[in-house]
């Protein structure tokens, strides 16, 4: 297998891991603040989401005068009221096969893409497009972990417990 072909399995796993504790939910549930945090599992959707369309759309411009947007970041971990679960759950889903094809299309995994600038980052630096897609996997995983927690909090399922079942096994 390529490194491309890796790349994507590795994705590919992190996000079931992710979608485990976000599928089947209502709106309400997708809504819904259960744990100490303030997220809820679609807001994490909604973030995901837009946090790999941003790194994405990052390489693609590679603009080397972009600012991060702090406005919407203001909003990126709420769904609004305009807003669903369906919606986001299908625009992340979409967005699966869109990066699975740049992954395999990319010219070149080392180009280097100047990052946007933030006040946690005001110094320009560059990174290679391969350094950016393990960000989009780190984000992935890292959120994964947080529905999971949502998810358990909301109504007892979990990641592990799903994929036992799936086994068929019984615990």
């Amino acid at each position: 297998m390529s490194e491309r072909e890796d790349f994507i399995t590795i994705l590919n796993d992190q996000r079931s891991d992710f979608l485990t504790p976000i599928r089947g939910l209502t709106e309400e549930q997708a809504r819904a603040t259960p744990s100490a945090s303030a997220l809820s599992l679609g807001g994490l959707l909604k973030h995901v989401t837009l946090t790999e369309q941003h790194w994405l759309q990052t390489i693609s411009d590679a603009d080397p005068k972009s600012t991060f947007d702090m406005e919407g970041a203001a909003t990126a971990y709420v769904m609004t009221d305009d807003e669903t679960y369906d919606g986001w759950l299908a625009q992340y889903e979409a967005l699966a096969e869109s990066t699975a094809a740049f992954i395999r299309d990319a010219p070149d995994l080392d180009a280097q893409i100047p990052l946007p600038t933030a006040p946690w980052a005001p110094e320009r630096e560059y990174r290679s497009v391969r350094w950016i897609l393990l960000h989009i996997f780190r984000e992935t995983a890292q959120h994964a972990g947080h529905a999971d927690i949502i998810r358990e909090t909301l109504d007892g399922s979990s990641t592990t417990m799903a994929k036992a079942r799936a086994a068929g096994l019984d615990f």
